[in-house]
């Protein structure tokens, strides 16, 4: 990794697209530190100290800190990953959306604009849901229509302008543009991780205790890296024979080739769809300052994740086992609609291709969805052991951070892909500088 960023930087075409892409960063995390109009920003940060590890924890997260402080790129890029993936699943509902996927780059471009609508929509609901639902409890300084509307306004163009910036990255960039921002807004919380680790198990205890301290953070952390980078990288090979044929006077085909399954076949989307699944009773009863009696008291403790693993209240992590069948739920829900073995295998049949051993249509069908299971479950249970750890860690040890399972496969995902844009682009150059020669 170090070698391929060394010699990037030799290339003054891909050094160009580095400095442009540190810019951008640049200018998110400055965008970072500007508050919305008429927003009371130690309200806020108030609520997330009486609400430590709370379910809005990795929200605030995957914005930088900005959600806690409240500032124009308070939504982050949120509203543009959700609308993604609401596309993603639209295209495969609605034939329309199918047709327009498959018709090539005008279509593609389509899509990409629809995004761009939802995107916005969804950032103008999550705006006025935050600002009236937090802003009659102290959020906004006046609360009035005109706050109001100027709230939504400000982080709704926040929103946008996230989204423009990952846009440029990706055209003018390094590539991969939605995910980097993603990825430096998370990573701009890891200092602070550190700090409140540092001072919460290691200041001012006795030298022995210090260094064994040290010892177990970095470790987990290392092991929790190597876990993900082993299940993000894990890849299942299915090979494929395509058969002979005659086209003219040539002999064409007879190649071999394989089908890639990756082990942790739908990334990081389970474990979002599934803390976004058991957060939503959260925040709406965050919204309307809902804090529940009795019996609903009780399921939105088991809900909220900072009360999971605690042994003081080992009924709340019932709460943990949901989460726990929700992700390996999702992983099969997700996979189901992004992967089709009927399709692949009809398409292997169409060009002559065909699995060695077994036969050619339904079969084939039946092999890859046998094969495809066993795969997803492993990759289910992988990434549930790297998205659990973090809780029970909080639970046991208080000990809350915003880099758990998610936030490490996203920089690790992202930091990979991003390597390997370099790396092709580096490739790239160098075939036209051989051509060219």
């Amino acid at each position: 990794m170090l070698t391929t960023l060394k010699n990037a930087f030799k290339i003054k075409e891909i050094r160009q697209k580095l400095f442009f892409t540190f810019v951008m960063m640049v200018v998110i995390r400055i965008g970072s530190q500007l508050p919305v109009p008429g927003v009371n920003s130690a309200y806020f940060k108030s609520f997330f100290e009486q609400n430590a590890g709370s379910a809005l924890g990795f929200f605030d997260a995957i914005t930088g800190g900005s959600f806690s402080s409240m500032s124009l790129l308070a939504l982050g890029i949120n509203p543009y990953i959700t609308s993604s993936i609401i596309m993603q699943l639209l295209t495969i509902a609605i034939p329309k959306l199918e047709e327009m996927q498959k018709d090539g780059e005008d279509g593609r471009k389509k899509i990409a604009s629809i995004t761009r609508f939802v995107t916005v929509a969804l950032a103008l609901i999550q705006g006025t849901a935050m600002s009236v639902g937090f802003g009659r409890q102290g959020l906004l300084v006046n609360f009035n229509a005109l706050s109001v509307i100027t709230a939504v306004a400000a982080m709704t163009a926040g929103s946008a302008f996230l989204m423009w910036i990952g846009e440029r990255i990706t055209e003018n960039g390094v590539g991969n543009g939605i995910s980097i921002v993603l990825v430096i807004n998370i990573i701009s919380r890891l200092p602070a991780d550190l700090k409140n680790l540092f001072a919460q198990f290691v200041k001012g205890k006795p030298f022995a205790t210090q260094a064994l301290a040290i010892v177990i953070i970095l470790a987990i952390i290392i092991v929790m890296v190597v876990l993900v980078i082993f299940l993000n990288g894990g890849t299942r090979k299915i090979p494929v024979q395509y058969a002979q044929k005659v086209q003219g006077r040539k002999m064409v085909g007879g190649q071999s080739s394989s089908i890639p399954l990756k082990v942790n076949t739908a990334g990081v989307i389970p474990i979002i769809f599934a803390q976004s699944l058991m957060q939503f009773p959260i925040i709406i009863c965050s919204f309307v300052g809902y804090k529940g009696t009795g019996f609903w008291r009780e399921i939105l403790n088991g809900l909220d994740s900072s009360n999971w693993c605690n042994l003081k209240t080992p009924i709340y992590s019932i709460g943990l086992l949901v989460y726990i069948v929700l992700v390996i739920f999702f992983a099969y829900f997700y996979t189901s609609i992004t992967f089709n073995p009927l399709m692949v295998a009809d398409n292997m049949k169409k060009q002559g291709g065909f699995i060695p051993g077994i036969r050619p249509g339904k079969p084939t069908s039946d092999y890859l969805t046998k094969v495809l299971n066993y795969i997803i479950f492993i990759g289910a249970v992988g990434l549930t052991i790297i998205g659990v750890l973090p809780y029970i860690f909080n639970g046991l040890f208080k000990a809350s951070v915003s880099f758990g399972g998610t936030s490490l496969i996203i920089i690790v995902s992202v930091v990979l892909e991003t390597m390997k844009q370099i790396e092709s682009q580096m490739l790239v150059r160098n075939y036209k500088g051989f051509l060219n020669d």
